[in-house]
């Protein structure tokens, strides 16, 4: 069935449709993940977004139930060159055409992503509309007439609404080794050594998981979850999760976060990394097309160590205007932008991308490792 994909600048495209039928509209962001695609559209941080995927084949390894990162899509549709009519994957439950039709999500394929990438490189992330039903002039004003990311509070709708102690498969998958009689698809946990409060404002099944790993016992709360309240479960720390939308509007959220500072140790990513700037003096910024992909170099400035991070983000912390406390200890290396803050004197460490192990690149132990010594000198 023919698709369109109309942006807000008057540009069009014409592909096929992919999923469900009808229209979406949303903020479109080109993506340079080569693998992902099913975590990226489960990742609540991606709820107002319709990714641009730039790698040329999506679907080809299907779907595998086990592998969201929440309980549905959030992603508002999908931009793709071609999905794979077959997929392969011994895991796989699902063609990805199908899990999206079953889940109502609309996507289009058949276009050149990559010259549409480009174009919004060139001119930002722009609102769009994917519709199998609109003409291109009415799928352009649709565009027009989209919410924008800029002022929207998108927390709201996918922080969850009741408190609730993790206890989600945890367990790193590895291949058995049947020769030494063992038939586990999974590695053992650690014993918990260490308890945190996890503040949902769009936490991912792998974030959860991955702090488990580490070590960490997960107490999940509310976005707007008071600052006393959090207190009141004595902790060991504070995680704050990544998240969709705009942060500047989650004053309300911020305002508790500062309670919180110097309190308990605290660590963040991506929103949950700007809101705790926020909190602390800085201001926030729309980036002209985001950093969204598991391809993002990061350099500890510290030690001069460049990090390769999945990232999901479309605003970061403004450099003007930094409060004196804050040290920008990690930069990302194709915009310069701000990457990971450290309080001076507080423990208070919280970075722009995604830790968590699943998808992406690996190698975070050192982020890890952070939160375990900001908590065990707390504690000294």
């Amino acid at each position: 069935m023919k698709a369109i994909l109309a942006l807000e600048d008057g540009t069009v495209f014409e592909g096929s449709a992919i999923g469900a039928t009808g229209t979406a509209t949303g903020e479109a962001c080109f993506n340079t993940a080569v693998a992902g695609y099913q975590e990226l559209m489960t990742d609540p941080a991606s709820c107002g977004l319709i990714p641009v995927m730039t790698y040329p084949l999506i679907g080809n390894y299907g779907v595998c139930e086990e592998d969201n990162e929440s309980a549905r899509p959030q992603i508002n549709a999908i931009v793709v060159t071609e999905i794979a009519r077959l997929h392969s994957n011994w895991r796989a439950t699902e063609d990805m055409g199908s899990w999206m039709a079953r889940h109502n999500l609309i996507g289009i394929s058949g276009i050149d992503c990559r010259k549409l990438a480009t174009h919004l490189r060139d001119n930002g992330t722009m609102r769009a509309c994917v519709t199998t039903e609109l003409s291109e002039q009415e799928a352009v004003s649709a565009a027009k007439n989209a919410a924008t990311l800029e002022g929207s509070d998108l927390v709201s709708s996918v922080t969850t609404q009741n408190t609730y102690l993790w206890n989600g498969e945890s367990r790193a998958w590895k291949l058995p080794n049947k020769s030494a009689g063992d038939m586990s698809n999974y590695a053992e946990l650690p014993p918990v050594s260490g308890s945190l409060v996890v503040y949902d404002f769009g936490v991912t099944r792998s974030t959860l998981a991955t702090l488990r790993r580490n070590g960490f016992e997960c107490t999940v709360v509310n976005a707007n979850t008071p600052a006393a309240d959090v207190l009141a479960m004595q902790p060991d720390g504070i995680f704050l999760s990544d998240g969709p939308g705009d942060p500047a509007v989650l004053g309300g959220i911020s305002t508790q976060l500062a309670e919180l500072a110097g309190k308990l140790p605290i660590a963040g990513t991506g929103i949950g990394h700007q809101l705790m700037a926020i909190a602390l003096g800085a201001t926030t910024q729309k980036l002209p097309f985001g950093h969204h992909g598991a391809n993002q170099p990061v350099k500890d400035e510290r030690i001069g160590h460049v990090l390769i991070t999945t990232q999901n983000e479309s605003f970061t912390v403004s450099k003007e205007g930094l409060p004196a406390e804050l040290e920008v200890v990690q930069t990302n290396m194709n915009d310069g932008t701000i990457a990971g803050l450290r309080h001076k004197s507080l423990p208070i460490f919280t970075v722009q991308y995604q830790p968590a192990d699943i998808p992406g690149p690996k190698g975070y132990d050192s982020y890890f490792t952070e939160i375990t010594k900001m908590i065990q000198a707390t504690k000294a």
